[in-house]
């Protein structure tokens, strides 16, 4: 069994310092453990590099100006803050934690105005992230829950408050033999997994749900962009549920999931097909260049 994660070896940068990992605390009234005021960014390393690091850190600030904070550090510091976590634990592939959150301060209530702006980085060893489903093809489950509508929640953020579904659907689907769950979006149509976005195979074509009321990942950018490469026509559209009975293949993608193809949703089933497995060698290929 894997330590837990709050007693380990090694070292973990916390406000602009690194620390022992154990000593990594924050205090019981920290107000993104009460309201969610808290962003963060999951990314990999590979061969000593982390996959488009400086987007990344980019969207960490994006993340923080839209929950109406600013982190006290610039995209140049927290690069650097990166690679110093991944020197100080012998770490040349990772994945790589960082959180930025409003901390304990004068205010405990709503408002947190008076409240410092915190940030942490942390990396540790982590292989695929659904275990053997990246080459069997995984089992997903259909959420009873839907992603929210843009006017309601700052939906294009990743922030911590958004993945409180997430959390209670996984749940759900690993209690049902799932290795995740497939949400719809407000108005019904198919929007993502708990933690990465879906694409679907038909005809040679690709077709992958308009990203406009949930994360547009990294790696569904990068992904998207390797197949117009290749000469596959991509189609980002509203999905009705039911066109999962005519699509042939289907794959996940999100920094932790990588490419993970897909071989059930509920009662639709799907192939780990030639394109699915090809876009995953290239994929796997791009990120340890």
């Amino acid at each position: 069994m894997a330590a837990s994660y709050d007693d380990r070896d090694g070292h973990i940068w916390m406000d602009g310092k690194m620390v022992d990992w154990r000593a990594a605390q924050v205090h019981v009234l920290t107000h993104g453990l009460h309201y969610a005021s808290s962003v963060f960014e999951g990314e990999r390393c590979y061969n000593g590099k982390i996959f488009e690091s400086r987007r990344h850190s980019e969207r960490l600030h994006f993340s923080a100006g839209e929950l109406d904070f600013e982190i006290p550090y610039t995209v140049d510091e927290i690069e650097a803050a990166k690679a110093q976590v991944l020197s100080a634990n012998g770490l040349t592939d990772a994945y790589v934690r960082a959180v930025a959150w409003r901390g304990a301060g004068e205010d405990m209530g709503v408002a947190s105005a008076k409240n410092p702006v915190r940030l942490a980085i942390a990396a540790w060893e982590w292989g695929n992230y659904y275990g053997d489903a990246k080459t069997k093809g995984a089992k997903l489950d259909i959420s009873k829950w839907k992603r929210p509508s843009p006017e309601t929640i700052p939906v294009h953020a990743k922030a911590a408050g958004l993945y409180m579904i997430c959390t209670t659907s996984k749940h759900a689907a690993e209690a049902k033999g799932c290795s995740d769950a497939l949400f719809m979006d407000y108005r019904g149509y198919v929007a993502e997994a708990t933690g990465a976005n879906i694409f679907f195979v038909k005809d040679g074509a690709v077709h992958t749900p308009l990203a406009d009321c949930f994360l547009n990942g990294i790696t569904r950018q990068t992904v998207i962009g390797m197949l117009k490469e290749k000469g596959i026509a991509v189609h980002e559209r509203i999905i009705m549920p039911d066109e999962m009975a005519d699509f042939e293949q289907c794959w996940l993608t999100g920094t932790a999931a990588e490419v993970t193809p897909v071989g059930e949703i509920g009662p639709y089933s799907f192939d780990v097909g030639a394109l699915t497995q090809d876009i995953a060698a290239s994929y796997e290929a791009l990120v340890r260049t």
